[in-house]
């Protein structure tokens, strides 16, 4: 007789040994929204230095299992946990060391949020030896906490770059000893925004990619310049075109095109791939693409250029 299954919500939290993956699920654990009715099957891929409360699993309902090799964890042996416990939803505190894209599921395990923890204090030593292992964290994280940021304040405007080239959309917080930080950086920004224009560079123009997704109003009603390719999406108005910049955003195997739409009278006339100096004001307008209001550029003056020396602008 075949196995009947209900679908099973899954709430994966990434992060390398030591990051505070045990930390922040044992404050999930202890709030009052997560006393909820059901067994939940905690899922852990390492032992770490913190352990958790019995007395919290008690009255959370958590039972643990701890699965050390990565090849036991598999749907085979996922499934035979799901019989013996009978959860009614599953955190995994999967382990940093193995590569996240390589995991498998059960086919009715559902990932309903993955939550990516990193120590700020040790961040850029993984980020620059295991970079590829950090992007596939990373890559599908709706939420990435910085903790113990402390000693790197004057490092998180890089950090947050780092992390928003590899996943635009996921929330970045960072915390230190007090709690979360208030993140103002625009004093770091390589570029002045009180120039007309504000002329980007190459490192300038990834900067303002990223930073217009999250603080737009420090550029709405101002004037950039830019070297950029010509893209012309399919089904853009006529009088529209992207100008933007390949970005490498891990690796040479990650490539993305960075850019936003822009209105330009003369768009009719750009070829795809093209090189272009962009002359346009940033404006907050609804675009269909953007799935509400976002940067919608108004050209002054577009004008035919050559490639610049680097093509490809990197995050690193």
């Amino acid at each position: 007789m075949e196995e009947e299954f209900s679908m099973k919500p899954v709430y994966a939290i990434n992060g390398f040994l030591e990051s505070g993956k045990t930390e922040f699920i044992t404050f999930t654990l202890s709030q009052p929204y997560f006393q909820i009715r059901g067994t939940t099957l905690l899922l852990l891929c390492e032992e770490g230095e913190k352990e958790y409360d019995p007395a919290l699993l008690r009255r959370s309902k958590t039972v643990i299992e701890l699965i050390e090799k990565e090849e036991d964890f598999n749907p085979n042996t996922l499934v035979e946990l799901e019989k013996k416990y009978k959860p009614e939803r599953i955190i995994i505190e999967y382990n940093g060391m193995w590569n996240y894209k390589n995991m498998k599921l059960p086919w009715h395990w559902k990932i309903e949020q993955q939550i990516t923890i990193i120590d700020g204090s040790t961040f850029p030593v993984y980020y620059t030896n295991m970079k590829s292992l950090v992007a596939e964290m990373i890559r599908k994280s709706e939420m990435i906490i910085f903790n113990r940021c402390d000693t790197v304040r004057d490092q998180l405007n890089s950090y947050k770059r780092n992390v928003k080239a590899v996943n635009a959309s996921a929330d970045v917080i960072f915390e230190d000893a007090n709690g979360e930080i208030d993140e103002i950086f625009e004093e770091d920004l390589p570029y002045d925004l009180s120039a007309d224009p504000i002329v980007l560079d190459n490192h300038g123009y990834g900067i303002f990619y990223l930073d217009a997704m999250d603080h737009l109003e420090r550029y709405v009603g101002k004037k950039l310049e830019f070297v950029a390719m010509v893209a012309k999406p399919k089904g853009i108005p006529a009088n529209y075109f992207v100008p933007g910049r390949m970005a490498m955003t891990c690796c040479a195997e990650d490539m993305a095109f960075l850019g936003y739409v822009c209105e330009f009278p003369g768009a009719g006339s750009l070829r795809e791939r093209e090189w272009v100096k962009v002359t346009a004001t940033v404006a907050k307008e609804y675009w269909k693409d953007y799935n509400g209001e976002g940067p919608v550029l108004h050209a002054v003056s577009v004008e035919k250029t050559k490639a610049p020396k680097d093509e490809i602008i990197s995050f690193s």
